[in-house]
């Protein structure tokens, strides 16, 4: 894997963990990407090392996947299986879904397949093969509204 392949994975994972701090806690977005930032972003903690992550690109998710969050949850919800809602959902994957959205959605720059594949892996850190599947299957079904 690249560095600049790695680092994005990297901010990927960390925008997850964010998103599910801000819905959770609610914790202000400023404070939230400062905290990220100082201590998360390609630190050691407990000697678990983060990967260095792309901050720029990190920080593009998560602002974004806040202010678009009406509009994705909407997007969200219209490809779900018929008696599945938003509330439904495990908490993580919701917020795999949104960042996914949103990058379908804002990040040209990101190839449909790189992205689906992307929060795949994200997804293969929490879940197992029946969720990826899940999700593989609503980020496929977003790409080809949106893309």
């Amino acid at each position: 894997m690249s560095n600049s392949k790695q680092k994005r994975a990297a901010a990927r994972l960390a925008a997850v963990q964010a998103l599910y701090q801000f819905d959770m806690e609610g914790t202000p977005l400023a404070s939230l990407l400062d905290e990220f930032h100082r201590h998360r972003l390609g630190m050691e903690i407990d000697d678990a090392q983060f990967a260095e992550a792309e901050v720029a690109f990190f920080d593009d998710v998560v602002k974004g996947t806040i202010a678009r969050r009406d509009e994705i949850d909407a997007l969200v919800a219209s490809k779900l299986s018929e008696g599945w809602s938003l509330p439904r959902l495990d908490k993580t994957m919701l917020q795999i879904l949104r960042a996914g959205t949103y990058e379908l959605l804002a990040r040209a720059d990101v190839p449909t397949g790189a992205a689906i594949s992307e929060y795949l892996d994200v997804c293969h850190a929490f879940f197992d093969a029946r969720e990826a599947k899940f999700l593989n299957g609503v980020l496929d079904s977003v790409a080809k509204t949106v893309r």
